[in-house]
């Protein structure tokens, strides 16, 4: 097949731009991975290689025999099923017709650990071209050999596996970062040679005017030297340092987030915290969906609940908050609702009409200066940020909230659903950073062995044995 050809290909739109001016080719058999920010323009790229969407301007150029299979992130058919059966019904299908191309949206979202498995052993047996959007470091480690990152209206191609992506990306803004301390340090000694030189001209100033008598053009011609070469390396330095942080901000590394607990490690208590013992959970007397639970669960201790899609492990978080329709039998010791956080990938306890101040203030009684440095801390500075409506913020702004609302008043335990779906990367690192410094424990629903692994999971729980 001859290479699908991007010439001049620009996509924006009405509020910003995703990358202007792309130039490249992709040719048969190539395993592409679109990663960048939520909303850099991921899903229509791939749209646009669809056909279902057109290039802002630009062309994208393929042969006509070619054939391209799309599965998109929400799949509407298939309404019987699981998200899981979902994605492997359409990726099935979509393979049946042997595409040359195959583009794929998010798919490892909703997956438990069975779907994942066999979605990357497809993806390695196909042997077409591969194109994916994911923010999933499994698949972008195991399924594609090239990274186009979709970041600062342009795309920065990459080739190499993800691992070493990172490690590039590392040293490079280590070797900015050192830089910019050296600009500092110039910037330093600039100030400390101005102020010896005006110290200087202090000394020499009543010679000066013996010197310059009647003539002050002369005199504060002689006076001015050292200042205004002091601005002549105030501005090259201001230069450089401008340029330093334009390249740096162009890399794909977060900003890191403060994360100050109003709980610290020292006052949690070593003791258990969740027990349930010859638990059973269920909608109806009749028909328990989970049986014979055993479950427990320390002060500082960090588990992870595993299964299926549809196991029961949702229905054991709901019974765990307190959720009166859940029948619970058995004996349960778990913390008083009001000391349970509970983080899930909707982002459902946040009040969708209040705004960003507004849910810090109704949580805590803070001054106005402490809510603004707390939300700073987690990254809302502007006034635009923290007086917007929470159902207008993205799903990376939702997440940085709710792990500020927790800091804010932590809870003794923390049960967190499937929280890493849909978070773009630096989104998911800013999630890991904040959990690794809290105190308390931690119930995690996740089929992301990578996140159990970076926030310190050590002990698993299969649902599906007290079915």
């Amino acid at each position: 097949m001859s290479p699908i050809q991007f010439k001049n290909a620009s996509l924006s739109f009405r509020e910003k731009t995703c990358f202007e001016n792309f130039n490249t080719s992709i040719n048969y058999g190539s395993r592409i991975a679109l990663i960048g920010r939520n909303g850099s323009g991921k899903s229509t790229f791939l749209k646009m290689l669809h056909g279902s969407s057109d290039p802002t301007s630009g062309t994208i150029q393929m042969t006509n025999d070619s054939v391209v299979a799309y599965v998109p992130q929400i799949i509407e058919d298939f309404e019987l099923l699981s998200g899981g059966e979902r994605l492997v019904q359409a990726l099935e299908e979509a393979l049946r017709v042997n595409p040359h191309l195959l583009l794929l949206d998010e798919p490892t979202n909703h997956l438990d650990r069975q779907h994942r498995e066999y979605l990357l052993r497809l993806l390695q047996e196909y042997d077409g071209t591969l194109l994916v959007a994911s923010h999933d470091p499994e698949l972008l480690r195991n399924a594609v050999d090239t990274l186009w990152h979709l970041h600062e209206e342009k795309i920065t191609i990459f080739s190499g596996g993800y691992d070493d992506y990172l490690h590039e990306i590392g040293v490079q803004r280590e070797h900015l970062e050192q830089q910019l301390r050296r600009i500092d340090r110039e910037q330093k000694a600039t100030h400390y040679a101005l102020m010896k030189e005006q110290e200087r001209a202090s000394k020499r100033k009543a010679q000066g005017e013996k010197k310059y008598a009647g003539d002050t053009i002369a005199l504060r011609a002689a006076q001015g030297k050292g200042e205004m070469t002091h601005n002549k390396n105030k501005k090259a330095i201001r230069i450089t340092r401008d340029d330093l942080l334009a390249q740096l901000s162009g890399l794909y590394l977060p900003e890191i987030i403060i994360s100050k607990f109003s709980l610290t490690s020292g006052e949690v208590e070593d003791r258990v915290i969740v027990s349930v013992s010859a638990g059973s959970i269920g909608y109806a007397e009749e028909k328990m969906i989970l049986s014979n639970v055993y479950l427990s669960l320390m002060s500082k201790g960090r588990i992870a609940l595993l299964g299926k899609n549809g196991s029961g492990k949702s229905t054991l978080i709901k019974a765990l908050l307190g959720d009166v329709e859940v029948i619970r039998k058995g004996e349960w010791y778990v913390p008083k609702v009001k000391e349970i956080g509970y983080l899930d990938q909707h982002y459902s306890t946040l009040p969708p009409r209040q705004t960003v101040l507004g849910s810090l203030s109704e949580l805590v009684p803070w001054p106005h200066s402490e809510l603004r440095r707390h939300l700073n801390d987690f990254l809302f500075r502007k006034n635009e940020e923290v007086y917007r409506p929470i159902h207008q913020l993205s799903g990376g702004e939702k997440a940085r909230l709710s792990l500020a609302l927790i800091a804010a008043k932590t809870p003794r335990l923390l049960i967190l659903d499937e929280v890493t779906n849909n978070l773009d990367l630096e989104t998911r690192q800013h999630v890991i950073n904040v959990l690794n410094n809290y105190p308390g424990a931690i119930i995690v629903i996740s089929h992301d062995e990578d996140f159990l692994d970076q926030i310190g999971v050590e002990e698993f729980y299969d649902v599906s044995k007290w079915r």
